[in-house]
This record gives C-alpha cells, structure tokens and sequence, in this order.
C-alpha cells in the first residue's frame, strides 16, 4: 500500500481529512484492560475510484480538526476500512476493541484520539449527545443513511463512502447526519467540506411541544355548522381552509363524526370547488388534488369521491407544451404542469395525490418540481417558465422537498432542499416567510419542521415546533407571523401536523375506540404463553428461523452468541433476544434450556466473562435495563430472578432507582425515577416488566411515572433516555407492552394512544421504519405492540407478518432491512421470530419442565490479539494515507461492533439489541444491545 501523502482538494482554510471511528460501546464494567487498534498503511486516496475501494471520512470538527479522508482498494468490512484508511481506534473497558470509543489519525495533532480520557474514560458506553455515529452512502446516492449494521458486520462495496461523525444522534439516526455530503467526500467527488461546526444539527433553544388538543378546538370552533370555514365577514364557504381544517383534525383527533362532517361537506362541494369551469371540463389540479388527498387521509375512494374520478382527471389533464410550443394552452405555464395548478403548491399536491393514490405521476409532472429548485436550493412558490427569475421559500421548499421525497429518485434535488432548509433555520428555531427576513413565519416554520422531520433532521424540525410552541396563542391557535395576536386557520392547520409529528404524505385519520383495560394482566406463572394463530402461508416460517438461530455457526457450543468470533466473547444481550424467541415460539425447548442453564450457572464465555459481568448488578455500574432483561428470561422460564446466577435481580433493580439526577462527570442517572445506566426507553421498560412481573409494583412506581411522562403527544415514545425528542416505532412498542402490564386502567388511555400512533407508521408494503430503513426489528417489535389489540389492528399486524416473511432467506435467518446489505443477521433474525407471534415481554411464559440441556461440545479459546495504536498521516488538507508517526497492524478483533446504540447508550444496558458499532444503536446487526 502506498504511504505518500495525498493533498487532494484544498477549499479556503478547510480542509479533508480521513480517519474513522466507531462509536459503540456499553454500560457496565468489567474488564480492566482497553484494547486498541492501530492503522495499517493507507492506500492513496486516488487509488480509490467509483468502481475500485472504498473512502471514509472522518469529522474531527468537535475537536477543532477538519474532516480526514482515507482508502482501502480492498475493504472487507467497514471496521477495516477505518484502520486501513488510516485511522486508530479505542474501545471499551466493558465490550473491548468492537465498541469504539475513540479514533485519531496522524493527520490530526499527531495521531491524539479523541474524546480524549479527560472528557470520555470509554468504561462504559458513551452518553447519546457524544459518540461516534457512523453513516454509509452507496454509489450514486448523495445523502447519508444511518448504517443499519455495524462496522465490523457492514461489507463496503467498490464505490461506498462511509462517514463517522460525533455527536448525537438519536437511536433511529434520524438526527445529527453529517453536515457534508457523500459526493463532497466520494472518491473524485466534489468540494472539500468542512468541520462540523454544531454536530447536532439544530439551533439550541429551549424545548417546547404543540399542544395539539387545543389547537383542534380552535379548528373545531371555527367550522360553521360543524361543517364548514367561511371567509371572514361573509358566509361564503372557504373550500381551501375547510380542506386545511380537515387535515388538522385527522391529525389531531384521527377518524371522528366531526371529520366524517367536514369530509362529506367537501364531497358534496366537489363541483364548486374543483370543477368551477363545469364537469366536464378540466379540473383545477390543487382542488382536485386537495380532494384527492382528503380521501386518502379518511380511507376513502378519490376515484369516487363527490361523484368524480378526482385521480383520473388529473393524469388526464397534464400540460404537453407551454408558451415556447407557439400555441399555449391555457393554464400551462411550461410541459409537465398540471392544467391550472399555477403554483408550486398545487403541482406538488398533485403528484403527491396521485402517488397516495398508487398511480404513477405523468412523465414531466415530477421533473418540473426539480425545475423550480433555485440555485440556493429552494423552490420558488410560482410556477416559472424556464430561465424566469427564480427566489423561493421555506414553505414551498418544505412541501416540495416531501413530495419529491415519497417520489423516489430525486436524492440530488431533496438534498439541496434540505440543505437550504437548514441554512434558512433562523438562531430561534423558525423560518422566515421569504429570504432575508429576519422573523418567523408560523406557517413556514410549521411546513420546514414537517419536511425536515421527515429526511432525518429532527434536532432542527424540534426546534421549529419548540418556536411554533412559544407562537401559539392562549384559545390554541396560531397567527400568520412572529408576535401575531389574532389566530389563522391557514397558520395553524399546517402547525398541527408538524406538532402531531406528520405530514401530508404520511397523515391517515385511524379510527378510534372506546378506551379499554390492559389487555394482558401481568403474568406470574402458569400455563406456557401460545403464539396468535393465523391462516397458513401468512408470516414467516418460525421453525425455519429458529433453525437458524440455533444453528451451530451462530450458536456458540449451543450457549451463546459471539460478538467476537476470535476471542469467543459473548454477547449476552442478544443470546436473551435469542433466548425469548425459543420463549415464544417453543419450537426447541432443549436449545433454550442450554442458554438458560449456560446463563444461570455462570457460564463463561472465551473471555472468561459471565451474565453478571454484563449486567454488573451488585457492582458500581449496575445497568438497570441489563438487569431487567436478565429477570425477564428468567420469569419467563420459571427460574427465580432473586436468585439467577447468584444475583437477586428483583434487589439490583430496586437499588438501581434513581432518586435524583446525577451531576457530571457521574453520568448513572439521568432522572429520578430512572433506572442507572439506562439511556434508552426500551431499557427503562425492561426493568419495569421485571418489577411488574416479581409483584413488586410498589418498587417499580418511580419508574412507571417516569416512563409515562416521557410520551409525547402523538402518542410515541422517544428513543433515548433523556428524551431527544425523536418519535421511534420500537420504544413505542415496548412502552406500551410495559404500561399494559401494570395493574389497573391508569395507564390504558396512553397504551391506545400508543398502538394508535404506531399503526399510523406502517409503510405501504407492511413494514416499519427504524434505523435502517424499511426494518425487520421495528416490524417485528411493532406486531408485539399491535397484538396488545390484534382485533382492532388484524389488519395491520397481518401486513407486518407478510413484510417479515418477504425478508425472511433461505437459511431461515432474515435480512435487516428491505435496503441495503443482503444477508440473514441474527440479532433481526431474533427479534423477527419473536415478535412475529405477538406475544409481549410482559406474559411471555415457557416451561421448561421435562427438557434436557443439549451436549455442549468441546472447542478451544482463540488466543486474543491486541493491536499496536499508533497512528499515520500528517497535517494539512490532507487525506490518511500520508506518512505519520508509526505503523502498526490491522486488530485482529473479528467482533461485531455492537453499535452503541443511540448514542452508544442507548440499549446497551437493556440488552434488547445492544446497538452496534458505534453507530448504529439499536439496529446494529453487529451486536449492540438495548
């Protein structure tokens, strides 16, 4: 490999650099020795082509460095990548060189890693607002997608870029992408970017919520007969702001008699408001499409909707030519406007309504969005001609961006948009009407927050809605601009969606029901939980995926799962993932009862490390949710949790309550009420079931309340602990399963609110979203927390089951995600067994009376290897490959980089998933834990 230095692209004083680092690690604390890894030596960054190697950039920007840049010609995992790019990394006291906790490069103040001891000691896994989060682009794609796996799992392919940014992010990696863009790092790809300056990704202000409720009363009250919004000093039906009020109340309120009101007053109004010229004639496309989008958001039909084929009409009206053809048609400003939309709005609504309605948009109809773009990448409000002048806004960006967004394939001009976005984002959070305004605009700032949301900015959409919050007035609703006394339908519909979290391409009115009890008491014993039956050929095959789980190449001796196949350390949160999916399915007791006993009797793995070294109960770093999950296996099979490999469990939970918030640098409580060393909810959540589950409800009371005031309005649960203000599907699942387990109706109201907010999520083809996309582990959480109602969400659930059987390979084992990286991962494997049965953590119940542990074959333990950490490189624009200050080899670690969950906190210590790699938190299919 070469080892001359590379200068590539110099921009101003910024500069390029490469290394990479990835952030994983957990809470607990065990081994007393950090291992680290040192850089080999890195290609020359122009040997890496689009067909040839692979880049990774680092950005040491929080450091006061620049972002470093660094090749492989032959990557085989992302882990490589980093060192052979020329960086070093540090791991963890607690989960060894596969949880990354620092990274330098001798390009960067000769090879110092960072954070540095003084700020991180890398005992346990970093807090979520600090860690390294690692992004992955392939080729041709020009925006950054949270890695679904961790660095030691993802296989690069010629042509990827991969990224690692500090910071924080939430679990889902919907937050704190990096501010530079994959082509700006790609090999032979564009401008040098330059540090990262807020590695959050939004303006600090303080934080606020919509309050929704009150917002739908003013909407409510401004209907005439409950029916209509009339213009101001007339009784003329307003169909525009009667549309906008419709759309307010399915995302307040979901499926009503006063939606049902409003919706049939609008059908009946069809004619007058979008056929004004007379039926036969063309329709007025935003009319038309406004209809259209109606219909879908209340479930009805726009292919009959007031008498008329709204979707129909509009692919049938699309404009061939505009004025350069010689003969314009009226109402066609260029070729691909819809007749009559006039406005970048209505060509938007359009296409989205017609997408929505699962008809393909007519060619040129998207691409003349792309063509109202402007140079700084906002979009213009007005439908221009080519080559017009060309200034837009934040509002129209926003709703564009959206539109173009569910589109697909247009990630070069959504990029734009949302860069512009970003930069429009006023210190206060809002967004200005127009460029160059220096105050808010409420209905800008409601569209902006709603676009940004959804492409994964959500520290900058928290902000908008904190800054639409302080803008709401004292009857709920909202005026046009900053300081506005006066309420306005047109300000404040848009706000509702962006404080109930959704948008028009995701907004669908679900129906509502009476509030009932927990569903499921809590279980103390008993007969042995049995999986939902359903027909057959619907869900995956379980006993296939339990081969797979069980299988000898990924169950170690029949004991445990590996996070590193050299050394045999254990991954002690995803063998109890494994464990609850032979629990629910009961497919192979003997295999479960080899885990149980290998878990309760201390077993070690090839470390030398047991169970409790991974929960650290009874130690100072005792991981609440850790321990919880720990219980859980072990009610779930009928052992004893105040006496499970020696620990009681059930006393390290009630120590572990947090009495109040602890101050830097103790990091172990972030609340009262919390559990020490649980950063996630999905943590917090197991060490409520166990509680719940050994009758110690008192015990648990803390707790309880602190996860309830952790939901937010919509109904959703945040991925972290504390709370980043992000919404995700697996939290949410697992909330709800807890709450519905506590004894009494206290908690009922939140749990249907909850199962109503998820179902809302269910993508088209009847999955889930989650950190890596279209995701297996999120579908499958969701189909437990759907089934604490399998009545009411048949429908749903079933969708979920067919989504995880269409993942599902042929060794039995399953894919991460739809996107990205083919290949069975156990720790989705796992979680799509188990969830696909239905059966929730709290009743999950498995005897294992009458079985016999399975014969545990003989092996030898891998001698451990640890690397040199020296690093290579020099200073300047430089890329990694420079000569430095030493050599040294690539780790020999082979462990799968648990993600550090959200922020490396996230689930560690609950162990549901233990995040991976640094990064990827909570989908890592390296061996992260939650």
């Amino acid at each position: 490999m070469g080892t001359a230095q590379q200068q590539d692209r110099h921009v101003g004083k910024k500069r390029l650099l490469s290394l990479l680092t990835a952030a994983a690690v957990t809470f607990a604390a065990s081994v007393a020795f950090v291992t680290g890894a040192g850089p080999a030596a890195a290609d020359p960054v122009e040997e890496c082509t689009a067909t040839k190697g692979a880049i990774v950039a680092v950005d040491f920007g929080p450091f006061g460095g620049d972002v470093v840049r660094g090749c492989d010609t032959t990557p085989t995992t992302g882990y490589e990548l980093l060192h052979e790019g020329g960086f070093t990394t540090e791991g963890t006291q607690h989960d060894g060189d596969g949880f990354i906790c620092r990274i330098g490069t001798g390009s960067f103040n000769s090879g110092t890693q960072y954070p540095t001891p003084a700020t991180e000691d890398c005992v346990l896994t970093p807090q979520a607002t600090a860690y390294w989060s690692y992004w992955i682009a392939s080729p041709g794609q020009d925006t950054w997608s949270y890695s679904p796996l961790g660095a030691m799992s993802r296989k690069p392919r010629a042509g990827d870029v991969d990224a690692w940014v500090f910071g924080g992010t939430d679990v889902g990696g919907s937050t704190g992408r990096p501010t530079f863009t994959p082509d700006e790092v790609r090999a032979g790809g564009g401008a040098t970017p330059g540090p990262t300056g807020n590695p959050t990704g939004g303006p600090t202000v303080p934080a606020g919520e919509i309050d929704v409720p009150a917002a739908a009363r003013w909407v409510s009250g401004q209907l005439r007969e409950g029916t209509h919004v009339v213009d101001e000093g007339s009784g003329t039906p307003n169909d525009f702001l009667t549309t906008e009020a419709a759309y307010a109340l399915a995302a307040a309120n979901g499926k009503s008699p006063a939606l049902d009101k409003v919706a049939a007053h609008l059908a009946g109004r069809t004619d007058a408001y979008a056929y004004p010229a007379g039926a036969d004639e063309p329709p007025a496309a935003p009319a038309a499409a406004r209809l259209a989008l109606l219909a879908a958001v209340t479930e009805g039909d726009p292919r009959d909707f007031g008498g008329h084929d709204l979707l129909g009409d509009l692919v049938k009206n699309v404009c061939p030519a505009g004025p350069e053809s010689g003969s314009p048609t009226p109402g066609c400003t260029a070729k691909g406007d819809f007749h009559g939309a006039t406005y970048a709005d209505g060509q938007a609504l359009a296409v989205l309504a017609l997408l929505r309605g699962g008809v393909e948009p007519p060619t040129g109809t998207e691409e003349r969005l792309t063509q109202l773009i402007c140079q700084d990448g906002s979009v213009t409000s007005i439908l221009l001609s080519p080559g017009e002048y060309c200034d837009g806004d934040p509002a129209t960006t926003g709703l564009v961006a959206l539109v173009l967004d569910e589109a697909g394939g247009h990630g070069h001009a959504v990029a734009e948009m949302r860069a512009y976005l970003k930069k429009a984002q006023l210190t206060s959070g809002a967004f200005p009407a127009y460029n160059g305004s220096p105050t808010g605009s409420v209905a800008a700032t409601a569209y902006a927050a709603q676009a940004l949301r959804a492409l994964g900015d959500g520290d900058a959409a928290d902000a908008a809605v904190a800054w639409l919050s302080r803008e709401q007035l004292d009857d709920g609703g909202f005026g046009f601009d900053e300081g506005a006394t006066d309420a306005a339908m047109y300000a404040t519909a848009p706000s509702v969606l962006a404080g109930a979290g959704t948008d028009l391409v995701r907004l669908v009115a679900k129906a509502s029901e009476p509030t009932v009890p927990p569903t499921t008491p809590p279980a103390t014993g008993g007969p042995t939980t049995q999986p939902t039956t359903r027909p057959p050929g619907v869900g995956p095959d379980l006993k296939k995926g339990i081969a797979f789980l069980t299988s000898p190449a990924n169950l170690h001796q029949g004991r445990y799962y590996r996070d590193n196949e050299k050394t045999g350390r254990a991954d002690f949160g995803l063998t109890i993932d494994g464990a609850f999916a032979l629990a629910a399915t009961g497919h192979d007791d003997n295999a479960l009862r080899t885990i149980v006993d290998f878990l309760e009797q201390g077993g070690k793995d090839g470390e030398g490390r047991s169970l409790h070294d991974w929960t650290g109960v009874g130690g100072k770093y005792a991981l609440g949710g850790s321990m919880g999950k720990a219980a859980v296996l072990a009610q779930a099979v009928e052992r004893d949790p105040r006496d499970f490999g020696g620990q009681d469990l059930i006393a390290g939970l009630a120590d572990a309550v947090c009495e109040k918030p602890s101050t830097a640098p103790d990091r172990s409580c972030p609340a009262a009420g919390a559990y020490t060393y649980a950063p996630s909810v999905f943590a917090h959540s197991l060490g409520i079931i166990a509680q719940l589950r050994a009758g110690e409800e008192k015990a648990a009371k803390a707790p309880i309340a602190y996860l309830a005031g952790l939901q937010h309005g919509s109904g959703a649960w945040p991925s972290l602990i504390p709370a980043t203000g992000d919404s995700e599907v697996d939290s949410t699942a697992m909330a709800a399963m807890t709450l519905d387990l506590v004894p009494g109706d206290a908690h009922a109201a939140a749990v249907d609110k909850a199962l109503s907010w998820l179902a809302s999520q269910q993508l088209a083809d009847g999955g889930f979203p989650g950190a890596s996309g279209n995701s297996v582990n999120s579908t499958g959480l969701a189909v437990q927390g759907l089934s604490l109602d399998a009545e009411k969400y048949d429908r749903q659930i079933t969708k979920a089951l067919k989504f995880l059987a269409s993942q599902q390979n042929k060794d039995g084992g399953f894919n991460v995600a739809k996107e990205g990286q083919r290949g069975s991962d156990i720790r989705a494997s796992a979680q799509a067994v188990g969830g696909a049965t239905g059966v929730s953590f709290g009743t999950l119940t498995r005897s294992l009376e009458g079985t016999t542990p399975n014969p545990v074959p003989s092996s030898s333990t891998p001698a451990i290897v640890t690397p040199g950490d020296s690093a290579g490189g020099t200073g300047g624009i430089v890329d990694a490959d420079g000569p430095g200050d030493g050599g040294g080899s690539l780790a020999s670690t082979g462990a799968q980089a648990l993600g550090l969950a959200a922020a490396a906190a996230v689930l560690v210590l609950a162990g549901w998933r233990t995040v991976v790699a640094a990064r990827n938190r909570r989908e890592a299919a390296a061996g992260g834990e939650r």
